[in-house]
């Protein structure tokens, strides 16, 4: 409350206690008036459970060890690597949320996960509601996992809303950016330079803050999420192409790290079609490719072309599937949980 929130400056004053407040930037922007702003405060980013404090949280103590087999660089096996993939795909059906980790540590099912999901979702919409009331922001936010699913270039607004994209809308945007529910990717223009020095505000793709809820929106057309398909998800059997799920778990692993999103994406000599690299990332005064796989390292035409326009700039080109470590031409595969351990050594 605005009011609390004040009251806050005095009780810092009095120098006793120090104190921690919770609230998304969408409320705190929106509910500033008449108040006095607290100087002392000290904002700070918030995310969900990362990989690491979700095996910390279900007692798996084997993080250490996935840095350890990164260290060494080599092979861990096939039925190694499928045990780990098989842990690190738990967390992406759980997710990062307290309440459902605390629900898959209770020892419920993988449906009844999913409901805890669907309330938090819903308390979402209806957050989103109650500062706009067209139920638009709740529509660009439902619209993440479908535009993604689709492949499209860039987010892309009145896909979302059904309607031709106004100032209004932009608005909204902001607002939904600012409730921390998503994660913002924007495309740069010239990767030869500082990343954010040719940032694309008009091109960029939205990725949900949390995997978990991104599973469950995924399937979220039924009026629940039947156990079979989270059984299927954990054996890597469900049938459809999810790489964008693949791809929204990287894009938390790197928000998480507290690394800003990019993307780069041109256009193909002599054709409508286009290449895209799905990740880029400063490693000192290079740039780290990375493009993401669901499971085998399949075509990576983009990637390839990528290193052969921007070599002198690029420093490794990576890419993360289900597989295990390895190497493809320049590619460096690496199997997804050990993102984690490639963003410590940049």
């Amino acid at each position: 409350m605005p009011k609390v929130r004040q009251a806050i400056k005095y009780l810092v004053a009095d120098g006793r206690y120090d104190y921690i407040e919770t609230g998304s930037l969408i409320s705190i922007k929106k509910n500033v008036k008449d108040i006095v702003l607290p100087s002392e405060e000290m904002k700070i980013q918030i995310y969900p459970m990362d990989y690491e404090e979700f095996m910390w949280a279900i007692g798996n103590d084997t993080y250490g060890v996935l840095r350890d087999l990164y260290k060494l660089g080599k092979p861990v096996g096939n039925s190694l690597n499928r045990k780990l993939m098989r842990d690190f795909r738990i967390y992406m059906a759980v997710g990062g949320m307290p309440q459902a980790v605390e629900a898959y540590v209770e020892g419920r099912n993988f449906t009844e996960i999913d409901e805890v999901k669907r309330e938090i979702i819903d308390l979402y919409k209806d957050d989103f509601f109650k500062i706009d009331d067209t139920g638009l922001i709740g529509r660009m936010y439902d619209s993440v996992p479908t535009q993604l699913a689709t492949d499209k270039r860039s987010y892309v607004i009145s896909a979302a809303t059904g309607k031709k994209k106004i100032d209004k809308d932009l608005e909204r945007l902001h607002d939904l950016l600012d409730s921390k529910t998503v994660l913002s990717c924007h495309n740069v223009l010239n990767p030869s330079v500082a990343l954010p020095q040719t940032r694309d505000d008009d091109t960029f793709k939205l990725y949900l803050a949390d995997t978990g809820l991104f599973t469950t929106m995924i399937f979220r057309s039924s009026g629940k999420t039947d156990e079979n398909i989270y059984t299927k998800l954990l054996s890597d059997s469900l049938p459809a192409d999810l790489g964008y799920l693949y791809e929204n778990a990287v894009a938390q692993v790197i928000a998480g790290s507290d690394i800003d999103l990019y993307y780069h994406t041109w256009e193909k000599e002599n054709s409508s079609h286009y290449y895209e690299v799905d990740f880029l990332l400063a490693s000192k005064t290079k740039i780290v490719s990375i493009e993401v796989k669901s499971s085998g390292i399949g075509k990576h035409e983009s990637i390839t072309e990528f290193q052969k326009k921007y070599s002198k700039h690029v420093s490794k080109e990576i890419l993360l599937s289900q597989k295990d470590i390895g190497n493809s031409e320049m590619l460096k595969l690496y199997p997804i949980y050990m993102l984690p351990f490639l963003i410590e050594d940049l």
